[in-house]
């Protein structure tokens, strides 16, 4: 089956789907935003508002086939979503000289494919809980056959449930996602399952990052939480070890993969902007020279 359609790149817009993307104005710097696998850009409203804030403009794109049902999803693909991504970046390029790109999950993925894919034009990349292996603590172990058999084949007799604790330390928290996904309104709060073949259009996503990271110069900020349930910092420490740009890691000690509404979502703001900050401040000439690091926040 072939999911690419790049002459709609953004299937909401022709009426699958109603957009919940957003925008925040701030400044002429601009940060956009991009939610994971059968996610939202909910996901990312609190940090992005923080990011306005601070005097960036916020954009949150709505990957194509996502906010609606499981069959708005499998009617699309990794090349899809990908297409969506660009198509808002450079959008937004007409407007604003310097952007970054961050994502949550799948979407920190998609932020560093932008990077890849617009090498001279992407001033950083903030990588929130990337996931390139589900080996979380939550996961089941025999997680390893499940993707095999999905990339022999078999994703379209599979489909799976979210596991608790649904990506989120805070109990409160986790209850409302929990309501909002069991009664179906995926704009909120995304999709309780995952269908076998969407994940399967992951893996190939995950397959293509991994042979580009190396040529990946831009520098890049990673997030991940030390209890990631989801995902675990062995996800963080690859992206690290392989991207060829200078890169922070930090790990935070309070939250699990969600870490844009966890209980550390302030602090990942607080991060998020420092790293913007010192960003703007370096000139072209000066990246290139700068070294990677490697911190603990505590």
């Amino acid at each position: 089956m072939k999911f690419r359609n790049s002459a709609r790149p953004d299937l909401h817009l022709a009426g699958l789907q109603p957009d919940h993307g957003f925008h925040y104005p701030g400044g002429p710097a601009a940060v956009l935003m991009i939610h994971g696998l059968t996610g939202t850009p909910a996901e990312l409203k609190f940090v992005s508002k923080g990011l306005a804030r601070a005097g960036f403009s916020v954009y949150g794109v709505q990957l194509a086939g996502h906010c609606g049902s499981e069959a708005d999803l499998l009617a699309t693909g990794w090349q899809d979503w990908l297409d969506s991504v660009l198509a808002a970046f450079d959008r937004i390029r007409v407007r604003h000289e310097t952007v970054f790109v961050g994502g949550l999950s799948m979407g920190a993925l998609l932020a560093l494919l932008v990077a890849a894919h617009r090498p001279q034009q992407v001033n950083g990349c903030i990588l929130y809980s990337p996931t390139l292996f589900y080996d979380g603590w939550s996961i089941p172990r025999v997680s390893v056959m499940i993707h095999l058999a999905i990339l022999l084949g078999f994703g379209r007799f599979l489909r799976f449930r979210e596991n608790y604790p649904y990506g989120v330390k805070d109990d409160r928290l986790r209850a409302r996602i929990l309501s909002a996904m069991e009664s179906g309104r995926s704009e909120e709060a995304g999709l309780l399952h995952m269908p076998g073949r969407s994940l399967g259009q992951l893996l190939r996503l995950i397959r293509d990052l991994k042979r580009r990271l190396p040529g990946i110069r831009t520098p890049a900020l990673v997030l991940h939480a030390r209890e990631d349930d989801v995902t675990s910092i062995r996800n963080a420490s690859y992206i690290a070890a392989n991207i060829g740009g200078p890169i922070e890691k930090i790990l935070l000690e309070d939250s699990y993969h969600l870490i844009t509404l966890d209980r550390e979502r302030e602090l990942v703001t607080d991060h998020t902007i420092a790293f913007l900050h010192r960003m703007e401040r370096l000139r072209p000439s000066a990246l290139r020279t700068l070294p990677q690091s490697e911190r603990v926040a505590s």
